[in-house]
């Protein structure tokens, strides 16, 4: 539990920007009917409840309005015209971002630990983006709030939730290091010296066939409901880690197994090892998986390099692609299931996402991605190891613990660098109890592949 201790509205320093109009591309579009993303950062800063509210929240508090000078569309608006008219993102002088300011005597230790924990006790200390507002005319839908939680003498979270369309990963990330940043060195100089300010031009994508159009005509009659997950979830939340050394024996086993494909990926062996786990791990309770059912699996491939021309690294918003693996129930369910999986998602890298054309055509696509997808047996991956959030320095030292939240919400996995274990991966997974439990049995045993001895899950 948590008890709120403040809230307040955060503004960026007047006089900076006045207005702001973003249209949404046709990368945005697709994400308008998405859940919230929620994400958690914990850190051990042992402190008392003074020093919190009268040093390190006035801190926040300032670093945050300052990082939102250089992330005004982070205190817009999705404006949404009643007319169906193609919704914007708006900002006007006075619109803000919302944050909660809470105390929480929950076990800190427990909340940042790696076994399975009740999923349902992280929400305390995740905000709940604020319903919209309605006018005549139009409504407004904000796109991000923060909660700062204290754990007295303990440590201190910070819950971030933003609605998808605003941006990915990459856009979203860059802020969460940016305001870490501001706040540790009181200011961002460095920020403009390093060149790493955000870019908000959506001219640079560009969209000669007006697919944002076509989107917007083929969803426009879908009412704009964001949807929020009701607890309980019943499920709960586990952390696993693949060590480099566990990363290399995945990687020797499939390299020997067929010596012509080009040596994998860590990311091609951690996924596949996953999925290939959660498969085994068993349907939901009392559904029966016929053996020709398609299990598929899909990633979200950043498309900035791979547009024509190219969009800058540091664009803000979303311009991302989607690629899927689909292969048969009993094909993962085998002996040789793993191995199956890795030549799966490293066939469709070398084919799709390692090809520019193929990742332009689909981001062209995702709308169409997503319906073929609606009802599937579908793991997913949020997050990616090339966003270090655990580099979140907000001078309180590196996270102790980062929680993906919302993949509560839907069959997905977290994926993310390790905090302690250099070249190795961090997965997340929210289950229900049974199908954790069968999962982490199966995780263990190596799939034959990995030792228990060498294979650590906490």
């Amino acid at each position: 539990m948590a008890t709120q201790l403040e809230h307040c509205e955060i503004l960026p320093p007047p006089a900076e920007v006045t207005e702001l109009t973003l249209p949404l591309t046709f990368l945005d579009i697709p994400w308008l009917y998405f859940h919230p993303i929620q994400r958690l950062l914990f850190y051990e800063f042992p402190c008392s409840k003074p020093y919190f509210l009268e040093t390190i929240v006035p801190n926040l508090k300032e670093s945050l309005s300052l990082t939102l000078k250089r992330y005004i569309p982070l205190a817009s608006n999705i404006f949404y015209p009643s007319s169906n008219e193609k919704p914007v993102f708006r900002y006007m002088v006075g619109d803000s971002v919302s944050l909660t300011i809470a105390e929480s005597s929950d076990d800190f230790n427990n909340l940042t630990a790696n076994y399975a924990r009740d999923a349902d006790q992280f929400y305390p200390f995740v905000p709940q983006l604020p319903p919209p507002k309605e006018e005549a005319e139009y409504k407004t839908i904000p796109v991000l709030c923060l909660q700062v939680t204290l754990f007295p003498n303990s440590g201190v979270s910070i819950g971030f939730t933003n609605h998808h369309s605003i941006g990915d990963a990459s856009s979203i990330v860059s802020f969460i290091k940016s305001w870490a940043s501001i706040n540790k060195f009181s200011g961002d100089s460095h920020l403009i010296e390093a060149k790493s300010l955000p870019l908000f031009d959506r001219s640079v994508i560009k969209d000669p066939r007006g697919i944002a159009d076509v989107y917007w005509n083929q969803l426009k009659n879908f009412p704009l409901q964001f949807p929020s997950l009701h607890l309980p979830t019943n499920k709960v939340r586990a952390t696993y880690i693949l060590h480099q050394a566990d990363i290399k024996k995945l990687k020797d086993s499939v390299s020997a197994r067929n010596p012509d494909l080009v040596e994998p990926s860590s990311f091609v062996v951690t996924t596949a090892y996953v999925w290939t786990c959660w498969v085994k791990s068993g349907p939901a309770s009392g559904e029966e998986v016929d053996a020709d059912v398609l299990e598929y699996f899909g990633f979200a491939v950043d498309c900035r390099t791979r547009m024509n021309p190219p969009v800058p690294a540091n664009y803000f918003g979303n311009c991302i692609g989607a690629a899927v693996v689909k292969r048969k129930h009993e094909e993962l369910m085998e002996n040789e299931g793993f191995f199956i999986a890795a030549e799966a998602i490293a066939e469709i890298i070398r084919i799709k996402v390692n090809n520019k054309d193929e990742m332009r055509k689909a981001a062209e696509n995702l709308v169409a991605s997503f319906a073929e997808l609606m009802g599937k047996r579908i793991l997913s991956v949020a997050g990616s190891p090339k966003f270090d959030l655990y580099e979140a320095d907000y001078g309180w030292g590196r996270p102790k613990k980062l929680e993906s939240v919302s993949i509560d919400g839907d069959d997905s996995i977290s994926l993310c660098k390790s905090r302690d274990s250099e070249g190795g991966l961090e997965i997340g997974l929210s289950l229900p109890n049974y199908k954790m439990d069968a999962f982490s049995a199966i995780f263990a045993s190596g799939l034959g592949i990995l030792s228990k001895e060498v294979l650590h899950s906490d």
